[in-house]
């Protein structure tokens, strides 16, 4: 298992020296390098997947303990380093990362339900979510129940023996509806329903949802913790050790296992996150009062603004900052999107968010095309609806550029 604080590593024993010494073999087994006083200021990529023990007993046993490594499926030195980094940095117990974000959700769904639960959800969702959640329902006939995320009496009628998980999302994609985390937990933890929330968009430098009453966090790393384009992964962090090991086992056999050269990448990545996020949520508010002034634009979401339905669960849950995303509504509907995002110069017509880059996109037809008119509809987005994920360039450059889409999807 995974700690917010690693325990410190027994010394490993001295490699005896191999017998043969024909440069055939030697070719093969290179010289391992002790370092002795001293030591990296970069985390070592530990990018081998196997690892040699000394005793058959020491095999074995590794077999059985969730600390050892051996397996790279099963854990490894760099991974563990980057569990043990978002752990702390979400104030959790223990720690798994996975190939993707949808990794982490899946492992999360399929580690803790199973054939007849019921589960509360969001209405709110990543389309990604709603499909698994879609999928299980129609599979195993696991019941799910949508609800706002921001009335505690909902959840409350909501309730059932077997309900089985509550899930959220900090910030939800793509509309930036805030959930009342604390609230909603607080009616869950009185049925004994753990609570898991999707913490991406606001991650943990400007929400630490274990704080307000959640069990399990999940991130797509892929995007503010990596943040720069080049990552693909996930991570679900979680409360107790409990139910860590109800995921862990489950994870393991899925096998969507972190690459070690991608978790060293998003530990590069995190060293940064403090002031990227800070960047981008004060261009993000900027950009979003400008819009909301914009005869183009018929609306805007974001939690910094006043009109945000959400505003005051966000002064309370978000006092660094809304995040990086914003919302808008454009006129025109569906073609006036699709004329928008073909327009923008500076910013990029792609899918993700969080990165250093600002990028556009339209979510009825891209993230959320697994939802149906109504499904649309009761999750807030629009024929029109636009993402902007800001970036960290200079806040001026980025409004030329999206003053003058809006002026051609006009």
């Amino acid at each position: 298992m995974t700690h917010a604080e690693p325990a410190p590593s027994s010394p490993a024993s001295p490699r005896p020296e191999i017998l043969a010494v024909r440069p055939e073999t030697l070719a093969v087994h290179p010289p391992h390098v002790e370092i002795t006083g001293s030591r990296p200021l970069g985390v070592p990529l530990h990018q081998g997947h196997v690892f040699a023990f000394d005793s058959a007993d020491a095999l074995a046993e590794g077999f059985t303990s969730p600390d050892a490594f051996l397996y790279s499926r099963l854990g490894n030195p760099t991974v563990r380093t980057l569990e043990d980094a978002v752990a702390r940095l979400e104030g959790g117990t223990a720690a798994r990362s996975f190939a993707s974000g949808m990794g982490a959700i899946n492992a999360v769904l399929l580690g803790l339900l199973s054939s007849g639960d019921h589960v509360i959800a969001q209405t709110c969702l990543y389309g990604g979510t709603y499909a698994v959640l879609t999928d299980l329902a129609a599979r195993w006939g696991v019941h799910v129940t949508y609800v706002s995320g921001t009335d505690p009496e909902e959840v409350r009628a909501a309730l059932r023996p077997e309900t089985r998980l509550l899930y959220l999302e900090t910030i939800a994609n793509p509309t930036t509806r805030v959930a009342d985390v604390p609230a909603l937990a607080a009616v869950a933890a009185e049925a004994g329903v753990p609570v898991v929330v999707d913490n991406t968009f606001a991650s943990p430098l400007l929400c630490r949802p274990l704080d307000h009453g959640a069990d399990i966090v999940v991130h797509s790393a892929t995007k503010y913790l990596a943040g720069h384009a080049d990552v693909l992964g996930g991570i679900a962090v979680f409360k107790d050790a409990e139910l860590y090991d109800g995921v862990r086992h489950h994870a393991v056999e899925q096998g969507a296992s972190t690459d070690p050269f991608a978790a060293w990448l998003t530990l590069r990545g995190i060293q940064t996150l403090s002031l990227r996020m800070e960047r981008q949520c004060a261009s993000a508010a900027e950009l979003a009062a400008r819009l909301e002034t914009h005869p183009a634009v018929e609306a805007v979401r974001h939690p910094a603004l006043a009109s945000h339905p959400d505003r005051a669960i966000a002064a309370r849950l978000l006092p660094a900052g809304g995040g990086g995303v914003v919302s808008i509504d454009l006129a025109g509907g569906r073609e006036a999107g699709r004329a928008f995002v073909e327009a923008v110069r500076l910013a990029s017509l792609s899918v993700s968010l969080g990165d250093v880059k600002t990028l556009v996109m339209h979510p009825a037809s891209t993230s959320h095309h697994q939802l149906d008119a109504a499904a649309l509809a009761a999750a807030g987005i629009g024929a029109g609806t636009v993402r902007l994920s800001v970036g960290i360039e200079h806040v001026e450059d980025l409004w030329a550029d999206l003053e003058q889409a809006l002026t051609k999807a006009g």
